[in-house]
């Protein structure tokens, strides 16, 4: 470690001295000016690599949903958000107004979330320098753009790339203010916190290792004055987070009942996810050990082992009560920490090449696991593209449309065509009661009597799940007897995973 980075290690969190300070401005100007603008470099690479092929698999469901809800107007939008999904809805109007700009292509759908990332590897770069020196900022800033965890949740339509940006900043922020702890530094603490609450409520479990971190330096604090400023502003940022919270309490039921209650070795399986590759997670974990038996780097060390640790543990304990909120992408934020702290690992090791060598091995690792996120796995294959093409090609102005829906309404097979449709295609969805929009939800309300819902429709498309001849296969009982009742099949067709088949009217 540089006597500049021990001299800033020295300084966070108590009053400095007269010799800290001027250790830090000579560490100051023995600092290569191109290094102020080592996190501009990170933020461009994770930039680039994160777009990288973005358009090309179809939409996941989450992502839909996030489009169906992004293009509602703002009032529909936020009418939906008091019945379903409000913890998602400030990225919900944030994408909104995106997409109402730049329109909703795949790259344009997910390009807020790549440029999230970009920020959030700025503030990773802007840590490791702060508490480690700029060897360490450089591993990290590199280490972080080429994770394939972060090229994953960089091209996902979804606010996680937000919070790990806002969690970022909010570790960055309280170092900052810790050095010198002034109104001014503690105010854009304070809108970090709000906006990682407001992003996704479950990040908010950074709060406790962050409340640890400021304990842990007390003793420099002779009159408490840190404790209580740092306490102050938590409690007024999280004064917008509220409503949030209390609105998603009611809403948690419907949102992640399906979430399993964690056991141990869910640990281990949320480690591998959180960098995308089994192998990579491995060897992250490694390297990470490395800085707490570094002498000169032990304190910033155990501090970013529990930013990175505390929230999985707090997570898992609190996932053992009656609602389960332990999931890999819920606890993506803890990744930055676990990054600094390898960076910071390879940084100390000895001939320096052999770091530079172990940061190579560990990026090699990874390739097989990017090519895979931009390929077959993670985002579903083009079955909804190709279905939306078959109607296209066959479309005549009043033709009905009727997705599987019922019990595997999750799906969004309706959402999955509706995207690629062009807007010359306007489909009556037949069995729909009340729209999703009329309903304030993700989901119309479905007719009790499909039969009496078909009115005067000609022609009808159904999609619904290949594998089987039957063209009205998982559709719901009765929905399934009023087709066959008053139409006959004209054709099918299938796609991959979905068949797309077009029934007339007999009768």
């Amino acid at each position: 470690m540089t006597s500049s980075s021990t001299a800033v290690a020295a300084g966070v969190g108590g009053t400095r001295t007269a010799d800290d300070d001027a250790a830090g401005h000579r560490g100051a100007s023995r600092t290569p000016r191109s290094a102020r603008f080592d996190w501009l470099w990170a933020a461009v690479l994770t930039l680039v690599v994160a777009t990288v092929g973005s358009g090309n698999p179809q939409p996941w469901r989450d992502e839909l949903a996030s489009w169906n809800a992004a293009i509602r107007s703002t009032g529909d939008l936020i009418g939906m958000l008091g019945h379903v999904d409000a913890v998602s809805g400030l990225y919900y109007l944030l994408l909104h107004g995106w997409i109402s700009v730049f329109g909703d292509s795949e790259t344009m759908l997910r390009l807020p979330s790549a440029i999230a990332m970009a920020g959030a590897a700025a503030f990773v770069v802007l840590t490791a320098r702060m508490l480690f020196d700029r060897r360490t900022a450089v591993f990290a800033g590199l280490l972080f753009a080429l994770l394939p965890s972060v090229s994953r949740y960089g091209q996902e339509a979804r606010s996680y790339a937000f919070v790990v940006l806002a969690v970022t900043a909010a570790t960055w922020l309280l170092m900052r203010a810790l050095e010198r702890p002034t109104p001014r530094r503690w105010a854009p603490y304070a809108v970090a916190v709000a906006a990682a609450g407001l992003f996704h409520i479950v990040s908010l479990l950074f709060l406790l290792p962050h409340a640890l971190i400021v304990l842990l330096r007390r003793r420099r604090d002779r009159y408490g004055r840190t404790v209580i400023a740092y306490a102050v502003t938590v409690v007024v940022s999280l004064l917008p987070v509220i409503p949030l919270v209390l609105l998603g309490q009611r809403q948690v039921g419907r949102q992640i009942s399906w979430i399993k209650t964690p056991h141990l070795r869910s640990i281990a399986d949320v480690w591998d996810a959180l960098f995308g590759s089994p192998l990579i997670a491995l060897a992250v974990a490694a390297m990470a050990l490395l800085p707490l038996a570094w002498s000169r780097g032990r304190r910033p060390a155990v501090e970013l082992a529990l930013v990175g640790a505390a929230p999985i543990a707090a997570a898992w304990v609190v996932s053992q009560g009656s609602t389960s909120y332990f999931m890999d992408r819920y606890l993506l934020f803890t990744m930055p920490a676990w990054v600094v702290l390898a960076a910071a690992g390879l940084a100390a090791l000895r001939p320096r090449p052999l770091g530079v060598a172990g940061l190579a091995a560990v990026i090699l690792l990874g390739l097989p696991d990017q090519r895979q996120i931009r390929t077959e796995t993670i985002k579903a294959g083009r079955e909804g593209e190709e279905a939306a093409a078959v109607i296209t090609k066959g479309y005549r102005p009043g033709d009905g449309f009727v997705p599987v829906r019922g019990a595997d309404s999750v799906y969004m097979t309706d959402f999955q065509v509706e995207y690629f449709l062009p807007e010359r295609v306007e489909l009556r969805d037949v069995f729909a009661q009340r729209s999703a929009v009329e309903n304030d939800d993700l989901f119309p309300v479905e007719c009790k009597q499909p039969e009496q819902c078909l009115g005067t429709t000609q022609r009808v498309w159904v999609v619904t799940w290949s594998g089987t001849k039957n063209p009205y296969h998982k559709l719901p009982e009765a929905q399934a007897e009023a087709l066959e009742k008053h139409y006959k099949l004209v054709e099918t067709k299938k796609v991959h995973g979905l068949q797309v088949s077009l029934v007339e009217r007999v009768r």
